[in-house]
């Protein structure tokens, strides 16, 4: 039986289809392209071939992610909003890890980005989510089905898998911690994030699974935090060691990037209930996999 045929059967009698299947994180290093392209795009693909196969198509939720901005929403005291050029080594190198303005080289300060902000993957695994979005916008387009994205930012939350480098930063701190290590923060920790519950993204998608309403949308806490907050607090929680501000960087990592979360709670009649303190606390003593 071929993957589609078996995704076919899958299909039989079915009226929503919830995709959270993927290669997630920002793997371990390029060499991995092929493998993520493959999960993320081609099974994408095989799900949406098999669904405009049916005489009815079924209604699509995705679970996407925020990855798909690249750095999130800036703004110049005098040019405005400003999408900042990728980071350099070279100044990655020097600890000069805030991208300057572009045109004037001046310090930029981070908003929450619109769901309307332009797409800017910068690794692998953002420029897979992208297409992603891009192959249920043309399967909704073509096929009249209702289609909604659901741009998942820092999901933690019981059940992160343990010690793999696809893991989000919560679970590879988590695991620092349960395996005795210091937690290791790259940059200088102040790299902004919206950590989200996991189970506020359950929740979001209970709703979008029944509603009407398609469009893309952000799903996030609406309150961003620091890396090195979340280092310090799952620290903390766990009774472990201080965290370790290295200084190391990944390229394919951004600075800034947190939700605009307006529109979820407009159109979807969304909002985060979890609050990132309960949730830290929850998380750092909770089942790992």
């Amino acid at each position: 039986m071929t993957h589609g045929e078996l995704v076919g059967r899958c299909l039989e009698g079915v009226d929503v289809v919830s995709h959270q299947a993927a290669m997630v994180g920002l793997g371990a290093d390029f060499g991995d392209v092929a493998e993520y392209v493959s999960h993320n795009d081609l099974g994408t693909a095989t799900l949406l071939r098999e669904l405009a196969r049916r005489p009815e198509p079924a209604r699509l939720v995705l679970a996407s992610s925020m990855v798909v901005y690249g750095e999130g929403r800036y703004r110049c005291a005098e040019h405005g909003i400003i999408r900042p050029d990728p980071r350099t080594p070279a100044r990655l190198d020097a600890c000069e890890f805030e991208p300057p303005c572009s045109f004037c080289g001046r310090a930029l300060e981070p908003e929450a980005v619109p769901e309307g902000a332009p797409l800017d993957p910068r690794n692998v695994y953002a420029a897979t989510k992208t297409q992603q979005e891009y192959l249920c916008a043309a399967f909704a387009r073509e096929t009249g089905a209702a289609v909604t994205a659901l741009r998942y930012h820092n999901v933690y939350g019981p059940r992160m898998p343990r010690d793999t480098p696809y893991a989000g930063v919560a679970s590879i701190f988590r695991s620092a911690l349960e395996g005795g290590r210091s937690v290791r923060v790259y940059e200088d920790g102040r790299q902004l994030r919206d950590f989200v519950h996991v189970r506020d993204v359950a929740a979001t998608n209970v709703v979008a699974l029944g509603s009407a309403t398609t469009g893309t949308f952000n799903i996030g806490s609406g309150e961003p935090h620091t890396v090195g907050e979340l280092a310090a607090e799952l620290a903390r929680a766990f009774d472990g060691g201080e965290p370790e501000t290295t200084g190391e960087y990944r390229l394919g990592h951004v600075r800034h990037v947190f939700a605009s979360t307006e529109r979820a709670a407009s159109e979807l009649g969304f909002r985060a209930s979890i609050t990132f303190a309960e949730g830290v606390r929850e998380f750092a003593t909770a089942e790992l996999r």
